[in-house]
C-alpha cells in the first residue's frame, strides 16, 4: 500500500539520487509499497479529536464502487473486495463505537456481531470504548430473523433503530432475543439525524454505516453524513447494480473533500470529509 495524497516528503516523487522532485523514473505517490501495519491503518483513519466539551458525533460511511459505479455484483458487496479493503474495512469497525447498517443488508450480507480484536483491545480501551463496536440495524418493518447470531450471541447488544409506529410484536420478539430497540422517528420510519442523535445519547460518537445505499441515500439526503470512506475498485461489471447511495436525489449536491488516497494493487482507497 501506498499513500497518493497527502502528498509530503514521503510521497512525493523523487529524483535519482533521493531527492524530491520530478525526474525520469519518477513515480507519482512514490515510496516502499508494502502492506502498512495496524497503527499506521489506525492513524491514517483517525477520527476527529474532540475540540473540548462533550464529544460530537461523526458519521462515516465505507462503501466500494467499481469503475462503472456498481456498489454490488450479484447483490453483494464482497465480489468487489480485496486482501486491502477488507484490512481497512477491520479498521474502520475497530476504531467504531457502532456499525449503522440497513435491513436489507443484513439480509443480503449474512451480518453478524462485531467481535473482538486483540490488535484493537489497548487503542479501544484507552479510547474508553468497549471490547467492540454495537451493530445498530436500521428497520421500520423489524421484518429481520432474530435467531441470527447478530441478535442472539453478540458481543456488545445489537440495537435496533425502528420509528415509533413498528408493530408491537416485532418489537417485543427483538427484545425477548435480547436487542435493544431504540425509537428514532415519529411514524413507521426512522429520521437519520434523530437516529445520529439517539446514538450519541447512548455514547456512541464515532459512528459507521456500511449501507446499503437506500440507507446511505437516506443519510445524504438529511445531510447527517460526515464522511465517505470509498473503496474505488479496479472493475466493470455493467448491468443494472446500484450505485453506492439510492433514493431520490438531493435538491443541490453535497459538497466534499478529498482528504486522503492510498492505492494497492490498483484498488484506491479514498477519504471525503464533508466541506
Amino acid at each position: 500500500m501506498r499513500r497518493l495524497f497527502p502528498v509530503t516528503e514521503v510521497t512525493a516523487p523523487r529524483r535519482p539520487g533521493g531527492a524530491p522532485g520530478g525526474g525520469t523514473d519518477a513515480v507519482a505517490g512514490s515510496g516502499t509499497d508494502r502492506e502498512w501495519g495496524l497503527d499506521e491503518l489506525a492513524e491514517a483513519y483517525a477520527y476527529p479529536s474532540p475540540s473540548g466539551g462533550a464529544p460530537e458525533p461523526w458519521l462515516r460511511a465505507n462503501m466500494v464502487s467499481t469503475l462503472d459505479g456498481a456498489a454490488q455484483h450479484g447483490g453483494r458487496s464482497q465480489p468487489l473486495s480485496h486482501a486491502a479493503d477488507m484490512r481497512i474495512f477491520g479498521t474502520l469497525r475497530g476504531l467504531a463505537d457502532v456499525v449503522v447498517v440497513g435491513a436489507e443488508t443484513v439480509r443480503q450480507e449474512g451480518y453478524r456481531p462485531a467481535r473482538a480484536r486483540e490488535a484493537f483491545a489497548a487503542r479501544r480501551e484507552a479510547a474508553g470504548q468497549g471490547p467492540a463496536p454495537a451493530v445498530a440495524v436500521v428497520s421500520a418493518s423489524l421484518d429481520l430473523d432474530f435467531s441470527l447470531p447478530l441478535f442472539t450471541s453478540p458481543l456488545v447488544p445489537t440495537l435496533l433503530l425502528t420509528g415509533a409506529a413498528a408493530a408491537p410484536d416485532r418489537v417485543a420478539a427483538a427484545e425477548k432475543a435480547g436487542a435493544r430497540v431504540v425509537i428514532a422517528g415519529d411514524g413507521m420510519g426512522v429520521d437519520p439525524a434523530r437516529a445520529v442523535r439517539a446514538l450519541a445519547g447512548l455514547g456512541h460518537t464515532r459512528l459507521l454505516t456500511e449501507g446499503g445505499p437506500r440507507l446511505l441515500g437516506q443519510l445524504v439526503a438529511a445531510d447527517v453524513l460526515d464522511e465517505l470512506c470509498l473503496t474505488l475498485a479496479p472493475m466493470l461489471t455493467a448491468g443494472d447494480a446500484q450505485r453506492i447511495a439510492g433514493g431520490p436525489s438531493v435538491a443541490v449536491p453535497k459538497r466534499f473533500e478529498l482528504v486522503s488516497l492510498l492505492e494497492e494493487a490498483g484498488f484506491l482507497f479514498s477519504r471525503y470529509r464533508r466541506t
